[in-house]
């Protein structure tokens, strides 16, 4: 029977838009001409986009969202953490660097540690704790930068604080892995234990004594924590634990703003923070890669997955034997991102076979538990901003400042004991440190862009900028695609998100990687991001938001215009 004209109709009405529909991307990117706020929590991300409905700009709005995240995911940040941050002024299209990554105490050395029958860098408890630097970050970024003063940006925080919020579903799954570490120590339990226990997946909870830090912060500013009545909770609680912390070493720190660097890929430029970030592993593992034709091998096929795989051994290996703080080590930083050298380390690849141990090079030249967020602002001011409490699994480093109503961090568990490493352990220097915010450009477009998740992080940059460059994805389906992790510096062993073809891991054991297989979408592994993008062309912004974790990308609502 041959079909009616009606019925081809009625037909191509029903098929046309399903087909449009048809695709492996989890959502629509987030398009607006007002401000975007992507990071791992919904709430936070309305709290940062009422802020720039409130006239804030785009670091007013990171630094309100930062608050927020530090309130309702606890494991993984707080301002018990340091914080880095990329920073791009759309008036003078000049991008900025902040580090405010803490030093550790005076007296915390090596020899110190091993003094006491120490032989390894502790991983948790008072020696991993460094001093935190993400307060003294706000106020550096709010006072260059920004249009609100804390009081303004710290008030949604201190609100949900005392009113309560409901526990996430990704959050209450870190949080009741990390019990039995929480009662080994009995402030900490109090503050994140209340009745005794975990709280539930939807259950309020309160937390009024970081209230009380926020409105210290609101009110004196960096001061209250540095100086003030915070930091005597600090050092009262790191006295109790038989700490090194001292008030000088509290009230002399300061971060600093450095210029990022910078490397090309296919034709846009990707920036990174300097050292003592992991953002050189990322740059130099980008530029092996560009010497391979990805794009030909086809996405997350198996030949472009190896090259991908080596590339990143190799530039991690580069990265574990030089990156340090450079006050103290002197780090081949040029070298490290040069094409050249790229180019040499790229011949050590074999596309037949992974390697199992992979050496360092010899450049020439003279030079876990985490939150990622990033806005734009209707101006096109756009910030990259990074901040953590190091390890998810334990809150840090396991210890809450009694009376303030957040953790410190174990930040202080990059560095090594060993006496040779460039990252030995000294008073007053910083480890090297696992969080790294990111930036790319091409012509009229910016991007800001993260994604978390320890040594996960540089390597996950290099997949999202491939993802978007060599293979022209839009941003949130170069954050929602598979990824590959490889956690470990040595061995063949990778992990991998169960939606990439059976085939291909197939192929990728073949080649003698050792595949160790992920959830579809593995947040623990695979870190979770969030972008926004400008286009300078049209004047709209976009968002993205990892369906890995419980984030959204919010669009600033449009104000209406008063009345005459």
């Amino acid at each position: 029977m041959r079909p009616t004209l009606a019925a081809i109709l009625c037909f191509l009405t029903v098929a046309g838009p399903a087909a449009a529909q048809d695709r492996s991307q989890s959502r629509s990117m987030v398009t607006s001409r007002n401000g975007v706020v992507a990071s791992e929590s919904v709430l936070a991300s309305q709290v940062g986009a009422s802020i720039l409905e409130a006239g804030g700009n785009a670091i007013d709005a990171a630094v309100a969202t930062n608050a927020m995240m530090g309130l309702i995911a606890p494991m993984n940040d707080g301002i018990g953490g340091d914080l880095f941050a990329i920073i791009y002024e759309a008036k003078t299209g000049k991008l900025y660097g902040l580090n405010a990554s803490g030093w550790a105490p005076k007296a915390l050395t090596a020899d110190y540690l091993r003094a006491k029958g120490i032989t390894r860098m502790p991983q948790r408890g008072i020696h991993a704790v460094t001093v935190p630097g993400a307060v003294n970050g706000w106020d550096k970024l709010l006072s260059r930068f920004g249009r609100m003063k804390f009081a303004s940006v710290l008030a949604p925080a201190i609100d949900y604080a005392e009113a309560g919020f409901p526990v996430g579903e990704v959050v209450s799954v870190y949080w009741r892995d990390s019990e039995k570490i929480l009662k080994e120590d009995a402030p900490t339990a109090k503050l994140y234990l209340p009745g005794g226990r975990v709280p539930s997946e939807g259950e309020l909870f309160r937390n009024p004594e970081l209230a009380w830090t926020y409105r210290q912060i609101a009110k004196s500013g960096p001061a209250a924590f540095y100086k003030g009545a915070v930091a005597t909770k600090i050092l009262a609680t790191s006295t109790s634990h038989d700490g090194t912390m001292t008030a000088a070493d509290l009230a002399e720190f300061d971060g600093e703003w450095v210029d990022p660097i910078s490397t090309t890929y296919h034709g846009w430029t990707v920036y990174e923070l300097p050292p003592n970030g992991q953002g050189i592993a990322a740059l130099e593992m980008l530029n092996i890669m560009e010497t391979f034709p990805l794009a030909a091998a086809g996405h997350n096929s198996a030949r472009a997955l190896h090259l991908m795989i080596e590339a990143k051994k190799l530039a991690y290996a580069d990265m574990q034997r030089y990156d340090a703080d450079p006050r103290f080590a002197k780090v081949p930083v040029d070298a490290m991102r040069s094409k050249a050298y790229a180019a040499d380390r790229a011949k050590l690849i074999d596309a037949a076979k992974a390697a199992c141990t992979v050496p360092a090079g010899a450049p020439s030249g003279t030079d876990n538990g985490t939150t990622y967020l990033s806005v734009v602002d209707k101006d096109g001011n756009m910030i990259s901003l990074i901040q953590s409490n190091y390890s998810t699994v334990g809150f840090g480093a396991g210890i809450a400042v009694d009376g303030a109503g957040f953790v410190l961090h174990n930040r202080g568990g990059g560095f090594s004991l060993d006496p040779q490493s460039p990252n030995v352990l000294v008073g007053r220097k910083r480890p090297l440190h696992t969080i790294i915010p990111a930036f790319m450009e091409k012509g009229d477009t910016r991007i800001a862009f993260g994604i978390m998740g320890g040594w996960n992080q540089a390597q996950a940059h290099a997949q999202f900028v491939s993802n978007v460059v060599d293979f022209g994805m839009n941003v949130q389906a170069a954050l929602d695609v598979p990824r590959f992790s490889k956690e470990t510096f040595a061995g063949c062993d990778v992990n991998l998100e169960s939606r990439i073809a059976e085939s291909v891991r197939k192929e990728l054991a073949a080649l003698g990687h050792e595949v160790v297989m992920r959830g579809d979408f593995s947040s623990t592994r695979m870190g979770s991001g969030q972008v926004v993008q400008r286009n300078f062309t049209t004047g709209l912004n976009s968002g993205a938001s990892d369906p890995r974790k419980d984030g959204a990308a919010i669009a600033e609502l449009r104000r209406p215009a008063r009345p005459r």
